[in-house]
């Protein structure tokens, strides 16, 4: 079952293109907890999940992954990734490892 969605923007030569991120409620699965996530990325659909102690731990870590594949894209690697404005970024959390590479608001709240 979806439980979010959020809505990015791709821009392009061709012009705008959507890109949904859905989340899984996330479900206990041979013991352990799944968060499943869907990327509609404009030139193919990637669905991963992440795995937890608990639902909680689930879903944290999946918007963990979501916020570290939409920075490491190559939609936001050329400036073309927006979400509400134009460089300030998607509003994932992502690992410490991976706070140097927030932009805008991202960086203000998470960096």
């Amino acid at each position: 079952m979806i439980i979010a969605i959020r809505n990015l923007t791709s821009m392009s030569s061709g012009g705008e293109k959507r890109i949904d991120v859905s989340i899984h409620a996330p479900e206990l699965q041979d013991g352990m907890w799944t968060c499943r996530y869907r990327i509609e990325w404009p030139s193919q659909a990637r669905e991963s999940f992440a795995a937890g102690v608990d639902a909680v731990q689930a879903l944290y870590l999946a918007l963990q992954k979501i916020g570290m594949e939409l920075y490491v894209s190559p939609y936001h690697l050329s400036g073309d990734l927006r979400w509400e404005k134009s460089g300030d970024g998607y509003g994932f959390p992502v690992p410490k490892n991976g706070r140097d590479m927030l932009i805008g608001a991202d960086r203000s709240f998470d960096g």
